[in-house]
């Protein structure tokens, strides 16, 4: 994609944002889009919201979901601040076109991470983990209807890996305190189970996660940085979230984090 490429269609998810409607894929209007196009779009996209960077998603980790792409590796999103809601907090009405939550384990990071990142160096620069959920949303369309195309994974990418917001627990735990493959949560929404699931779901170890993702940032000249929070993936399946909805995610002995939607 050529730079004006990638401002148009950078504009054209800010556009969705703020509407609240949805933009066509731009895989059909960009078919040679590559995936380090779709991470320069993203790029783009996350400097219009002129928003201070809280930390960065790993998504697609799991085997079903690489699967469904067509892809084998898992993708990155920016955290904003204002993506950050309190554990119970009420997600206003309007705020989100179609918003689902996924749960999983936050790493808050310590100290700086460096591009070579071991399993061992990640524990050692992770101050806490924390119970979390990530709440996603589509600036893009997830199907065309016109073609029944659905989006791939340079859309999810440019769309800024679907990342809309993050609901942190209250508890905060050191890494090595849990084996975080056998961390895992029950999620409910309006008191019935959804989905359950354990960290082993992500990458057959969440710290994994956080090394794939360091030496991801590396290659584009990015780094982890102390303070940062960082969603390690999700070990469920996403749970759709309309209006009036109730969201509880029991992690057990770990704690646990929940949300309504207005």
């Amino acid at each position: 994609m050529t730079p004006v490429q990638v401002a148009e269609a950078a504009a054209a998810l800010f556009a969705a944002e703020q509407t609240r409607v949805q933009c066509g894929l731009l895989s059909l209007r960009y078919p040679g889009m590559t995936m380090d196009d779709a991470y320069a779009v993203q790029a783009a996209f996350v400097a219009l919201k002129r928003q201070a960077v809280l930390g960065w998603k790993i998504g697609l980790t799991s085997k079903a979901m690489q699967s469904a792409l067509g892809i084998d590796i898992p993708d990155s999103g920016v955290l904003l601040a204002d993506m950050l809601f309190a554990d119970g907090a009420v997600v206003p009405a309007g705020r989100f076109i179609q918003p689902r939550i996924e749960a999983e384990i936050a790493f808050v990071m310590g100290a700086d991470l460096a591009g070579d990142a071991t399993r061992d160096a990640v524990l050692a620069a992770t101050e806490a983990v924390v119970p979390a959920l990530e709440i996603l949303d589509t600036r893009v369309q997830r199907l065309d209807t016109g073609t029944g195309r659905a989006r791939i994974i340079t859309d999810t990418i440019a769309d800024n890996a679907a990342n809309a917001g993050i609901v942190l627990g209250v508890q905060r735990h050191a890494p090595e305190a849990f084996d975080l493959r056998w961390v895992g949560a029950i999620v409910s929404r309006d008191g019935e189970v959804e989905e359950t699931g354990l960290g082993a779901g992500v990458l057959g170890d969440p710290v994994l996660g956080i090394v794939w993702l360091a030496r991801r940032l590396a290659s584009y000249g990015q780094q982890i940085r102390a303070g940062q929070v960082i969603l390690s993936g999700s070990f469920i399946r996403p749970v759709e979230c309309p209006p009036g909805s109730r969201i509880d995610a029991d992690f057990g002995g770990f704690g646990r984090v929940g949300c309504a939607f207005a």
